[in-house]
């Protein structure tokens, strides 16, 4: 934004600090009315002919900006991508608890990737109990989650990402 002398039109659209129009006023005139108020002159949109400028404070008004910036990624919500790591074969205690911690993470509002650790060179059979496990967890976690994709597998790990529902 250019201020006060940085300004280099011949004529410029004035506007008050209240929102008043002083209509087209040669620069001269326009920086003495703002220094006769005590404001800055503060150039807004200079691609307009001829450029719109504003009387204001401008320190006042870059911190207005800095706080509202600052509030705007204050509410910003910050989604993490949590991971639980299984295996083909879990107790159901075991299978249980890590339910109850996935149902945590999405409640929370993250994104959760379910992993299941298969042995090398599993045989088929491991690799179908690894999927039922999988599915088995999504099932749990459907009041809360949404699969986001269907389950992948990725070397000696079989995973899927869990969503949570949007409220």
């Amino acid at each position: 934004m250019m201020i006060n002398d940085a300004i280099r039109a011949k004529e410029v659209l004035l506007i008050g600090n209240d929102g008043q129009q002083f209509g087209v006023k040669p620069l001269r005139e326009a920086l003495f009315i703002a220094q006769k108020e005590g404001l800055d002159l503060v150039m807004i949109a200079p691609t307009a002919t001829p450029p719109v400028c504003k009387l204001l404070d401008y320190s006042k008004y870059r911190y207005e900006m800095q706080r509202k910036a600052k509030e705007a990624k204050k509410n910003q919500k910050i989604v993490e991508l949590k991971e639980i790591r299984l295996t083909a074969v879990i107790d159901t205690h075991d299978f249980e608890t890590k339910v109850r911690n996935g149902i945590k993470f999405l409640e929370h509002g993250d994104k959760l990737k379910i992993s299941v650790r298969l042995p090398n060179r599993a045989p088929a059979i491991l690799v179908q109990q690894g999927r039922e496990v999988l599915t088995n967890f999504a099932t749990k976690c459907a009041l809360v989650g949404d699969p986001e994709k269907p389950i992948a597998h990725e070397g000696r790990f079989l995973s899927q990402i869990l969503a949570p529902k949007k409220k």
